[in-house]
C-alpha cells in the first residue's frame, strides 16, 4: 500500500503514470473513511488506471473552529478501509505545512453566485476553502477523473464551475449519495452520533422523501411547510434549513417552472452534529 506524506513524494510517484499516459482517478476526503468514499474508489477503479485518495482535512473551510477540532482524524483505520479495496490505490496523507508551505489562507473565488446560497450563506468562506484546496489538490495530482459523492450537492456543482471557469483539463464525475439501509446518508459526521441518534437520524431522508411526493402535486410554499412542521414534531432535531433549488444556478426556488430540474436541500442538527442531506425532486 502506497502511503505518502509529501507532494513531492507523489509527484514523484506519478511520474512514470503520466508519461505512459495512464489514466487517474482521483478521490478527495478529510478521511473517516466510510462505504460512500469506498463507492468512489471503486468507480475510480473501474474507469481509471491508476487511483489516488487524498486524506487531508482542511482548515481553510472550517468557519467554526471546534468543528474542526472535533473532526475525526482515523488515518490508520482509513488505510485499512481502503486497503480492503484494492491495496494498489495510492494514499495520499499530508500535513497542514505540506499543502499550504506556512501560507494557511483560502483564496478568493467567484461561482458566478452558487458560493451564495445554502451553505454559502451559513458558512461564509467555507467555498473559497474548497476550491483552494481542491485546486491544490488538482495541481499536485493532475489526474484525469475525480469523483465527488452528490450528498455535497452543492461541492460538487462549485468544483464544476471551478473547473469550467479556470479552463482545467479534468472530468469530474458526481456519484450517487451512498445510503445505509435505513436510508441515513453516508457521512464521517456519523461517527460522533450515539446509536439512538443515528437511528432517529434516519428521519430526515423520511422527510425529504414525502416532501418530494408532495410536491408533484403542491405549491413549493406547501412543501416548506410541510417540512417545518415535520422536523416541529420532532424535537431531538433543530432545523437550519430547508431550500427547494433549481439544480443548474442552485437559486431558491419559490415557484415550480417547466422545464426545470429541481433538488431539495436540507441541514438539521442531532446531538449537536451538523448533517446535510438532499434529493432530487424531478
Amino acid at each position: 500500500m502506497n502511503v505518502l506524506h509529501a507532494q513531492s513524494q507523489l509527484k514523484q510517484r506519478l511520474a512514470s503514470v503520466k508519461n505512459t499516459k495512464q489514466t487517474i482517478g482521483f478521490v478527495p476526503t478529510m478521511g473517516a473513511i466510510h462505504n460512500g468514499h469506498l463507492s468512489l474508489l471503486k468507480q475510480a477503479l473501474l474507469e481509471n488506471d491508476v487511483v489516488v485518495i487524498s486524506i487531508f482535512v482542511n482548515p481553510t473551510q472550517f468557519n467554526n473552529s471546534e468543528d474542526l477540532e472535533k473532526y475525526p482524524r482515523t488515518l490508520e483505520d482509513d488505510i485499512e478501509m481502503i486497503q480492503s479495496v484494492s491495496d494498489k490505490i495510492i494514499v495520499y496523507a499530508p500535513s497542514v505545512d505540506d499543502i499550504y508551505e506556512g501560507n494557511t489562507i483560502a483564496q478568493k473565488f467567484d461561482y458566478d453566485g452558487l458560493e451564495n446560497e445554502m451553505e454559502g450563506a451559513n458558512r461564509p468562506g467555507h467555498f473559497d476553502g474548497v476550491g483552494t484546496i481542491v485546486k491544490k489538490l488538482f495541481e499536485i495530482i493532475e489526474p484525469t477523473k475525480a469523483y465527488f459523492g452528490e450528498k455535497d450537492f452543492q461541492q460538487l456543482q462549485i468544483v464544476r464551475k471551478m473547473v469550467q471557469k479556470d479552463n482545467i483539463n479534468i472530468e469530474i464525475v458526481g456519484c450517487p449519495i451512498f445510503r445505509q439501509e435505513n436510508g441515513l446518508a453516508m457521512s464521517s459526521r456519523n461517527q460522533r452520533l450515539s446509536e439512538e441518534a443515528r437511528e432517529k437520524s434516519t428521519e430526515i431522508y423520511k422527510i425529504l422523501k414525502q416532501a418530494k411526493e408532495l410536491f408533484a402535486t403542491s405549491t413549493v410554499e406547501e412543501v416548506l411547510l410541510f417540512v417545518k412542521k415535520a422536523f416541529n414534531s420532532k424535537p431531538e432535531f433543530t432545523l437550519e434549513y430547508f431550500v427547494i433549488a433549481d439544480e443548474a444556478n442552485l437559486q431558491t426556488a419559490s415557484v415550480k417552472e417547466a422545464g426545470k430540474k429541481y433538488r431539495a436541500f436540507v441541514v438539521a442538527h442531532i446531538e449537536n452534529v451538523r448533517l446535510i442531506d438532499n434529493l432530487a425532486f424531478n
